[in-house]
């Protein structure tokens, strides 16, 4: 086994970044911590924590309300937060960044107000086979209440799209695409450039729920010209209950609000409101102020390490581990696309997956039992969950191979 204390991959001293995650240093059932859940929530970096309590400690205030200082610091830092944002993915204007509670509320927006405006009964709506419960539920609600229709991309046994199903599927109907870029189950990477550029030849605007991309792959919304993406803070080492929705201003423009109150208006009689412009509109009532300004610190913060950097770390943790966990008897990967990131799913003989990660809890290894909030993806396989494994560059091969010890130990003990 190697020693953290040596490791430097892809130019990075993971000794050093594991340092500045202070839940990494603690131990569980009096093993050190072996953090597998990444896919469910990362861990946060220290500077991600202080910038969230330094806007308590030092200049909490409402924002775009005061001309006191405090409100006109926390605005300021809110907006650049916003900036910040808008750089990472590459939009054409900070305006097209909405910040919402995460990717759920992100969808729920879309679906919500497209729903309203742009679908009637004879419409559809495309998703697709791996899609999160967040990326279903609300397209079903649309769809029942315009009268549209559900369609859903089919996948292969490895857990990849059927493009010249998808293809088949596009029609005049059609009035959104709604898919994964990567799947929090499989971890598989969808061809989400093909997607959009089919989509678009039909002139189909197409959302991109990236919540288990942003924080692994370099995203350029100009470049994929994507119409929406959706992603959560919690998922890219920000705090829970903060997210993005970006959105073309074009798009943004022609949705109607999606909540109404506060800061979401120009001026309200008891006849008439006149909405707020771009990206106020959707952000009605006080927002996640301390949530928002550390979300721009945790992007900041990867920009520091290298986005670059963490991806090519990822994929090399990613190949060690697919290349350990093979080597498993009597394992069977659930999903095993050629293209993918961040998330492993398997079940190891007839083992259920709540005995293996509570086995592998005792061991101080913590992994995601269950459905995933796939249900759908669980019932097309014919099993009731899986154990998850999801990485994050700050994970170690030492840890891998205590992962892989630990399933083989939890097996030998539940056979």
């Amino acid at each position: 086994m190697e020693h953290i204390a040596n490791i430097v991959t892809a130019g990075l001293d993971i000794a050093q970044i594991r340092k500045d995650f202070p839940i990494l240093q603690q131990q569980v059932h009096g093993k050190p911590l072996v953090y597998f859940d990444n896919g469910a929530t990362t861990q946060k970096p220290q500077v991600v924590i202080a910038a969230e309590a330094r806007y308590y400690e030092e200049y909490n205030s409402n924002v775009h309300r005061g001309v006191h200082h405090l409100s006109q610091v926390a605005t300021n830092a809110y907006e650049k937060a916003r900036i910040t944002v808008a750089g990472y993915i590459n939009a054409a204007d900070p305006h097209e960044v909405i910040f919402t509670k995460g990717t759920t509320d992100s969808i729920n927006l879309v679906a919500n107000t497209l729903g309203r405006r742009f679908l009637k009964a004879g419409d559809s709506v495309i998703i697709s086979a791996m899609e999160h419960h967040s990326n279903i539920v609300p397209w079903q609600i649309a769809c029942e209440e315009s009268g549209a229709t559900l369609k859903v991309i089919p996948i292969n046994e490895r857990g990849e799209l059927l493009m010249d199903a998808y293809e088949a599927l596009l029609d005049d109907t059609v009035k959104i695409v709604a898919v994964t870029y990567v799947s929090n189950t499989m971890g598989t990477i969808n061809p989400v450039q093909d997607i959009i550029t089919l989509a678009h030849a039909r002139n189909i605007p197409v959302l991109l729920d990236a919540a288990q991309a942003i924080q692994h792959i370099t995203i350029d919304v100009q470049a994929l010209d994507v119409d929406f993406l959706a992603f959560s803070g919690h998922k890219i080492y920000a705090p829970t209950g903060t997210g993005v929705l970006y959105g073309k201003k074009e798009w943004l423009n022609k949705l109607p609000p999606y909540q109404g109150g506060g800061d979401m208006i120009k001026t309200v009689t008891f006849e008439k409101t006149i909405y707020n412009e771009l990206p106020y509109k959707f952000e009605a009532g006080t927002p996640n102020i301390a949530g928002a300004i550390a979300l721009g610190t945790a992007i900041e913060y990867l920009q520091q390490v290298g986005i670059e950097k963490i991806q090519q770390r990822e994929e090399e943790l990613m190949t060690y581990a697919m290349q350990e966990l093979r080597k498993i008897d009597g394992i069977r990967f659930i999903g095993d696309a050629a293209h993918r990131s961040g998330a492993i799913s398997f079940l190891v003989h007839n083992i259920h997956p709540f005995d293996m990660g509570e086995l592998l809890d005792q061991q101080g290894i913590a992994v995601r039992t269950g459905h995933h909030c796939t249900e759908p993806l669980m019932d097309l396989f014919k099993i009731p969950g899986t154990v998850r494994a999801s990485l994050s560059f700050y994970n170690t091969r030492e840890e891998i191979d205590k992962l892989v010890a630990g399933i083989k130990r939890a097996a030998a003990m539940l056979l």
